[in-house]
């Protein structure tokens, strides 16, 4: 008899009436040893890269499909140094949004040996800096003498994500562009700069990756990389945590099978994170994407 049950039973209520009350217990009420119809643990946490919309996307839309299954998903939103560290320590279950083999690369090589890799699920991955479409060069070696069309300013996103770190300490130095300054703060408040400098018509510079909805929604185009300085493309992977497999052999096996091209990604993402909605009403919106999506939804779970 849980915990529950027990005080339950204590002020008069019948050990059916009991269980009966906790099975109506509301999500994320379950205890940690409940398990789902196929004989997975109930209770999942996978942490989510704050401003990485992509992992937004990926972790709110298998939320969804695993609470259809039975489960009980949290998403708990950090930054990449607390996820890496949370998820080897077992905080954390999993994570959707590891890029590799660089940009995640330093967090895999601190923790990997208390991590599994699931495998891919896109690889078309690139980190990328991204101009405004009429910008006047259409190269990463030309950026240098163009600084004062961009101010001397890299419009970047948080200061703890891979990006920033490649570009800092590998692009800047390789262009000459050790006096520009690197701002960074969020993904959001680079994306409103983005949006500003489109409206009132002045060139800029981003930290920008694909996928990413931006691609979209605006007129941009990404700068030549004559020297790799970012490196090659990418594929992101799922990282679960050392005992995921024992926890959740089923779930496991659909994720190890997860994959999404750009598209569709962009096309959930627009749906998201584009929409102006709160974060509370991301469940409501992934219900209908799913639905529009039927097909290929129903195959994440096959």
């Amino acid at each position: 008899m849980n915990t529950r049950t027990k005080i339950l039973s204590a002020i008069g209520l019948s050990a059916a009436a009991a269980l009966a009350l906790s099975a109506c217990s509301p999500p994320g009420s379950s205890n940690a040893s409940d398990t789902v119809d196929n004989g997975d643990k109930q209770a999942m946490k996978m942490v989510v890269f704050n401003g990485w919309d992509e992992d937004t996307a990926a972790s709110e839309l298998w939320k969804y499909v695993l609470e259809k299954k039975g489960y009980d998903v949290e998403l708990d939103y950090a930054d990449p140094a607390p996820a890496y560290q949370g998820l080897a320590q077992g905080d954390y279950d999993a994570v959707l949004d590891t890029w590799l083999p660089n940009t995640h690369k330093a967090y895999m090589d601190k923790y990997g040996d208390d991590l599994e890799d699931l495998g891919s699920w896109n690889d078309q991955a690139s980190l990328e800096l991204t101009v405004n479409a009429d910008a006047p060069i259409d190269s990463l070696a030309d950026l240098a003498a163009h600084k004062d069309d961009f101010g001397g300013r890299i419009v970047g996103i948080e200061p703890g994500a891979g990006e920033t770190k490649i570009v800092k300490e590998k692009v800047m130095k390789a262009y000459g562009l050790d006096d520009w300054e690197l701002v960074t703060s969020s993904t959001p408040a680079m994306l409103s700069e983005l949006k500003k400098s489109e409206k009132d018509g002045k060139d800029i510079v981003v930290t920008l990756w694909r996928p990413h909805w931006a691609y979209n929604a605006f007129d941009v185009k990404d700068l030549k990389d004559p020297k790799n300085a970012l490196g090659d493309n990418e594929s992101i992977h799922t990282i679960v945590n050392e005992d995921f497999g024992d926890d959740f052999p089923q779930a496991q096996k659909w994720l190890q099978a997860f994959k999404m091209d750009s598209d569709t990604l962009y096309s959930l993402e627009d749906a998201l994170v584009n929409s102006g909605a709160d974060q509370s009403e991301y469940q409501s919106i992934v219900k209908k994407w799913a639905a529009d999506n039927k097909d290929y939804v129903d195959t994440l779970t096959k």
